[in-house]
């Protein structure tokens, strides 16, 4: 899915044996620059029961009648200065002269504070903490954390993730400045990690790589990320192959800016001891089969990666901790023990810190804090043997002394005019045996001389022979081993005939001895251009080869640039749209605002003729039980009116039959 940029340099001549090229070994030999830059580019330092991997720094630890040899015992530094809180779980990383400790763990809860040893003076000092802003002017005060990672950046380091106070949904990325002393908070994007601790960081170049951990309810992970410290964007990678299961607490390193090797940890119900290796240039995982000594499962452990060779120490289970210092050799895929510390040592605790410092050709293990019973303020250094760069230099001294040893016949003037060819040839495509033929033809240079220059030209056409072997094919290698063979072995005949030459030069007149002896160094030079003619044609194949390799490889990063370039493109227009897009969204959500409240006004509306409908209901009621009772008094006041004609009528009756009667006279009574 993606590769890192792997530099090659190589410097000295180191002379490669033709039973190491046929058993397709690689030699351990690394050159300073590329031990350095191997180890502080990729270097992690995460500790917690938490993981730890470590900075090679190439600048001395000054450290005062110190035990010279072979992994002496560890040594307690008596340092100055104000002393840290004792704490574990906490980070460090070499700067520098300076170890950088950041956070962890006391016993009364979470630290926040940034502690600087002084590796000159053994002393120490507290930055001070306080606010900072943000890109987005956000006042911004660092976390209280521990089971972080602390990676070195230039003269920053890089904190990644941790188990914060308060606590974080998501990794965070905080930088600090250590010459400025002040922090800031990386505002990532992308597909960003969930927070997480115990888990691991590497680093290449611009790009930071995080594997597993534990997230906040304390499930295991086993996912892989990758953030862009330039465009400071998030990444998922996906990877074939049966990878690590989900772990955390364990270690992690990068060799080569290209493999990642993952080792032990805890998972669910036990500590691990297994090793696995990931190749980002085919995105395959792989576990590789334990080989030499067998470690015993662990987690908590601190690792430290130096040119091929990979340091573990300290880590256990909840019951041990162990005592011995693993090495892991890449090349040989092999297991030993180098060292096995006291039960008093400082990296039989939980939760210590361990960096890798050196001065000129020794390394220096420097562990810090931990817990046993209580928290650990204590530093301790161990000494460990000559490393591999004061090895390479050593390789080059006897071609050196072999260079120096042919004296000053190979003057200035020779090697001025071989610097003059190497470059025509380099430079104009020009054949390397007409560059010798034109220089044969100076005047002012002697036979010898020629003869001389000669050599040196085969030497050093030897040398960029080996140096350009190493990057071809097992098979190419042997055959052209062979042909370099079969041409010393006729230079070295060639010897012998001017040797023999110039015996019987010597026996013979002046005349006759000079054109015998120019005649015999003519042929032995006409066999040795003839040999430089085979490898010229040889280097102009490899070149050929490296030219359309070359051509390729600008071919893929110009597309690789093209596509990036598309893709910027594409999400510069992807943020136009979201801002359109939020713009739009703006306008939805005002509308909806409004269509809310003319609904709450009709709902209110509506209400009140729903009070007035239900009042006008009651006056009706209310009306028509005044009609229906008005009706009835109506009745009623209508059946007494009937009732008042109906004794009207009677009474009329009556009244006339009472006229009737009076009409009537009566007759008087006479008695």
């Amino acid at each position: 899915m993606f590769a890192f940029s792997r530099k090659g340099k190589k410097l000295g001549r180191v002379k490669v044996q033709l039973s190491d090229s046929a058993q397709g070994t690689r030699s351990p030999i690394r050159h300073p620059k590329r031990i350095n830059n191997s180890n502080g580019d990729h270097a992690t330092t995460a500790i917690n029961d938490s993981d730890d991997s470590n900075h090679c720094s190439s600048n001395a630890l000054e450290l005062e009648n110190s035990p010279s040899g072979n992994y002496e015992e560890w040594k307690k530094i008596s340092t100055t200065g104000d002393k840290p809180t004792p704490r574990f779980n906490h980070a460090a990383a070499v700067i520098g002269k300076k170890m950088i400790v950041v956070g962890g763990e006391s016993g009364n809860g979470l630290l926040e504070d940034v502690q600087v040893l002084n590796f000159e003076n053994f002393s120490w000092t507290t930055t001070s903490s306080r606010l900072y802003l943000s890109p987005s002017s956000l006042q911004l005060k660092i976390p209280a954390c521990k089971g972080h990672c602390l990676v070195p950046w230039g003269n920053k380091v890089l904190l990644i993730g941790g188990r914060t106070t308060p606590p974080s949904d998501r990794v965070s990325v905080w930088a600090f400045d250590v010459e400025r002393e002040c922090w800031s908070l990386m505002e990532a994007k992308g597909d960003i990690p969930v927070a997480r601790s115990g888990h691991t960081v590497v680093r290449a170049g611009s790009f930071l790589v995080l594997f597993g951990g534990e997230d906040i309810k304390r499930r295991k992970l086993n996912d892989l990320h990758m953030f862009d410290l330039k465009s400071l964007t998030w990444l998922p990678l996906h990877c074939q192959g049966a990878g690590p299961s989900a772990r955390c607490n364990h270690v992690a390193a990068l060799y080569d800016d290209k493999l990642l090797l993952v080792f032990g940890g805890t998972s669910k119900s036990k500590s691990l001891n297994d090793l696995y290796s990931l190749d980002f240039e085919t995105m395959m995982w792989s576990r590789i089969k334990i080989r030499g000594f067998h470690p015993s499962p662990r987690a908590g452990c601190c690792g430290v990666l130096c040119g091929t060779k990979w340091y573990i120490a300290g880590g256990g289970s909840r019951k041990k901790r162990h005592a011995e210092i693993l090495v892991y050799d890449i090349l040989k895929l092999e297991w030993s023990v180098v060292h096995t510390s006291s039960q008093q040592s400082i990296t039989t605790n939980k939760g210590f810190s361990l960096v890798l410092h050196q001065k000129k050709e020794t390394d220096y293990l420097v562990a810090f804090g931990g817990i046993k019973k209580e928290p650990s303020d204590q530093v301790e250094v161990l000494v460990m043997e000559k490393n591999e760069s004061s090895m390479s230099r050593r390789m080059t001294l006897p071609s050196e002394k072999r260079s120096s040893s042919m004296g000053p016949t190979v003057g200035s003037l020779g090697r001025q005019n071989l610097a003059s060819v190497i470059e025509h040839h380099g430079s104009g495509r020009k054949s390397l045996s007409e560059s010798l033929l034109v220089d044969s033809n100076l005047g002012n240079v002697s036979l010898r001389k020629e003869q001389v220059l000669d050599d040196d030209a085969a030497m050093k056409l030897e040398r960029s022979l080996e140096d350009e072997r190493s990057s071809l094919p097992m098979e190419q290698m042997r055959k052209q081993s062979a042909e370099e063979t079969s041409s010393m072995m006729e230079h070295d005949n060639t010897e012998k005939e001017r040797n023999d030459d110039n015996i019987s030069f010597q026996e013979t007149d002046g005349k006759s001895g000079f054109f015998m002896g120019s005649s015999s160094i003519y042929q032995s030079y006409e066999i040795n251009m003839s040999a430089l003619v085979r490898k010229n044609g040889i280097l102009e194949g490899q070149l050929a080869a490296a030219l359309t390799g070359r051509e390729a490889a600008e071919k893929n990063l110009s597309s690789v640039i093209k596509s990036r370039q598309e893709v910027e493109k594409r999400l510069n227009d992807t943020l136009k749209d979201m801002e359109l897009m939020k713009e739009k969204l703006v306008l939805v959500e005002m509308a909806q605002e409004e269509a809310n409240t003319l609904s709450n006004i009709v709902h209110s509306d509506h209400v009140r003729l729903e009070h007035d409908v239900a009042f006008l209901k009651a006056v009706l009621d209310d009306t028509q039980k005044e009609l229906h009772s008005t009706r009835g008094v109506l009745s009623g006041e209508r059946a007494r009116a009937f009732q008042l004609q109906v004794e009207v009528f009677h009474l009329k009756q009556r009244l006339q039959s009472m006229e009737n009667r009076t009409q009537t006279p009566r007759k008087p009574y006479h008695g």
